[in-house]
């Protein structure tokens, strides 16, 4: 299997895919109003970068790094298909997520995911993510599960 991940414009159809496949499950998990998921507009922008995985040149999963210029960023997006579950691909592409955000000068890295998605919560306790309280748009929304990740500290 060849495996590769990189920064990528996220206007692309098999990005787009991703990204409804992405929503879709979203909402049949949680009420619309609890799914924060960026539009693709909202993906091309100067402080997002959208990192894409590929195996044998097929985009199979994805996930977005928010940017804000503090030090601090924001994972969004995470999204594995079928073809790339249980292949590493979610490890890989947090493996460059974390790079690209710490190049960026990015220390302190948040994400929030919903307290159905198991699988997802544990690969990012895995990776160090603790869970925090609530914050910006979470703040009060039960199904939101808020995690953070100190990237200054050496990897595990």
């Amino acid at each position: 299997m060849t495996l590769a991940v990189a920064v990528e414009d996220p206007r692309q159809v098999e990005v787009e895919r991703m990204l409804r496949d992405g929503e879709a499950y979203a909402l049949s998990l949680y009420p619309a109003d609890s799914c924060y998921l960026l539009s693709v507009d909202e993906l091309v922008s100067d402080d997002v970068f959208v990192i894409v995985a590929r195996v044998e040149g097929r985009a199979v999963g994805m996930a977005a790094l928010v940017d804000r210029g503090d030090g601090s960023g924001e994972l969004k997006r995470l999204f594995v298909d079928e073809e790339g579950r249980g292949r590493g691909v979610a490890t890989a592409i947090m493996d460059a997520l974390e790079h690209a955000a710490r190049e960026r000068g990015v220390r302190i890295l948040q994400l929030e995911t919903g307290p159905k998605q198991l699988a997802a919560i544990a690969l990012y306790e895995r990776r160090g993510y603790a869970v925090i309280e609530n914050f910006g748009p979470y703040v009060g929304d039960e199904f939101s599960v808020c995690m953070e990740k100190d990237l200054s500290t050496p990897s595990t």
